[in-house]
C-alpha cells in the first residue's frame, strides 16, 4: 500500500477513530487502526470488540492499493507532531514507512488479516434522522447516564422509536433526562435499544454537517449508524431500562418560570460556597422571586436573589445538587425554563417546551 495523505484530514480522522481503539487488551490487533486504500481514497477502521468505526477520507492520492494494520497510538502521534502539509504512507508486509519532508518513520505493525470482521451497514435503514437532530437528542441526555453502576442497563442511553417519533432517555437513579425528536421511517413497528454511552459520545464527534442524513438500523443485538463518510456499529446494553414514564411526577402544583441565563448565574454563584460535605443549594420559591442559599462549614454562606418570570402555588423551599442542575441547564436550547414541584422531599421537574424534560431528586438540607 502506498498513499499520499493530506496531514490535516488524517489528523482529524485519527483523533476520532482513536476513541474506539482498545486501551488495554491482549489482542494486538485491537490496539491498531486498519488502513484500506483504493482508488476512492483511504478507509480507517478500528474496534474494541464491542464498538466498531469505519471512517473514510477522500483527501488522499493512492499509488498502490492495499491494507495495513498499524498501532493507533504511534500513528496518531507521528501524524499529529508532523508539520508537513502531506505525508506518504508506504507499507511493506507488516511494516509501515511514514515519510515527510524532513522525517522518516518505520513502524512495525500487525498482519492485516488479524483485524477482526466488523459489522457493516447492509440493506435499508430502519429509520433516518438528521445529524443535527440526533446530536441534540444525545447531548441533552447523555450527561445523566450512570457510571460504574451495578445496574448495567442505566450505564447506557435508551433510544425508543414509535413511527416517526424518537425518545431518548438517560438516568443514573438520581436524575433522569428525556428528549424527544422526529425521524423518517416507512415502518410503524416500534423499536427500543439501550446504546452504550461510549458509542454515543463517538457519534457526537462524527457530525460535521447538521443537515446530513444518518441512517440507523437495529438488528441482532446491535445498532448501526451510517453517513456517507462513516459507519459506527455497537453491541447493545443488556438488561431492562427502568420504566421512565413512572418516574416523571405528574402532580406538581407549584410552578415557576425563570430565565435560563439568570438561573444558571444564580446556581453557579450559590455553588461557590458548597463542598463535598455540604453540596446542596437551598432554593426558596415564592411569588416575590427565588432565593438561593448555600452554607459550608469553615467556608461561609451565600445568598442570591433571582427574579422569576412567573410563579403559581404556595411558597416552598427545596434543596438540589447544583452540579446536577447545571448539567441540564448547559444543554437547554431555550431562553426560559419551567420548574414544577410538589413537596421538599419529592422530585422536581425542569422543562423546556414539549421536547425536553429533566427529573431531579432533592437533597436533604439540615
Amino acid at each position: 500500500m502506498k498513499v499520499i495523505c493530506d496531514r490535516g484530514a488524517l489528523v482529524e480522522s485519527l483523533n476520532v477513530i482513536g476513541g474506539v481503539v482498545a486501551a488495554r487488551t491482549p489482542r494486538a490487533a485491537l490496539t491498531c487502526v486498519k488502513l484500506t486504500a483504493d482508488k476512492d481514497g483511504l478507509l480507517l477502521s478500528a474496534t474494541d470488540g464491542e464498538i466498531s468505526l469505519s471512517l473514510s477520507t477522500a483527501r488522499v492520492e493512492t499509488s498502490e492499493p492495499g491494507e495495513a494494520l498499524i498501532p493507533a497510538d504511534k500513528l496518531q502521534q507521528i501524524v499529529r507532531e508532523s508539520t508537513d502539509p502531506t505525508l506518504t504512507l508506504h507499507t511493506e508486509q507488516d511494516v509501515a514507512h511514514i515519510t515527510g519532508q524532513d522525517s522518516k518513520f518505520k513502524v512495525f505493525g500487525q498482519p492485516a488479516g488479524d483485524f477482526p470482521a466488523i459489522s457493516t451497514f447492509k440493506g435499508d435503514a430502519d429509520f433516518e434522522v438528521t445529524a443535527g437532530e440526533l446530536h441534540r437528542l444525545i447531548a441533552m441526555t447523555i450527561f445523566a447516564t450512570a457510571r460504574e453502576n451495578s445496574r448495567y442497563a442505566i450505564n447506557g442511553v435508551l433510544l425508543e422509536r414509535k413511527k416517526k417519533k424518537l425518545v431518548v432517555v438517560a438516568t443514573d437513579g438520581h436524575r433522569l433526562a428525556m428528549a424527544k425528536g422526529s425521524c423518517k421511517s416507512s415502518s410503524d413497528e416500534g423499536q427500543v435499544a439501550i446504546v452504550p454511552t461510549k458509542a454515543l459520545n463517538l457519534l457526537l464527534r462524527l457530525f460535521d454537517d447538521a443537515d446530513q442524513t444518518v441512517r440507523v438500523k437495529i438488528a441482532d443485538n446491535q445498532i448501526l449508524f451510517a453517513t456517507d463518510q462513516a459507519e459506527l456499529s455497537s453491541n447493545l446494553v443488556d438488561g431492562n431500562f427502568p420504566p421512565y414514564k413512572d418516574v416523571v411526577p405528574k402532580d406538581g402544583d407549584k410552578k415557576a418560570s425563570i430565565s435560563t441565563d439568570l438561573f444558571i448565574s444564580g446556581v453557579r454563584r450559590a455553588a461557590l460556597l458548597t463542598n463535598e460535605e455540604s453540596k446542596g443549594v437551598r432554593m426558596a420559591f415564592a411569588p416575590e422571586g427565588l432565593t438561593l442559599r448555600s452554607r459550608a462549614p469553615e467556608m461561609g454562606e451565600a445568598e442570591i436573589n433571582v427574579d422569576l418570570a412567573e410563579f403559581t402555588g404556595e411558597p416552598m423551599e427545596i434543596g438540589f445538587n447544583p452540579a446536577y442542575l447545571l448539567d441540564a441547564l448547559k444543554v437547554v436550547d431555550d431562553n426560559q425554563v419551567q420548574l414544577e414541584f410538589k413537596a421538599p422531599n419529592k422530585p422536581g421537574v425542569l422543562r423546556t417546551g414539549p421536547n425536553f424534560l429533566y427529573v431531579i431528586m432533592p437533597v436533604n438540607l439540615q
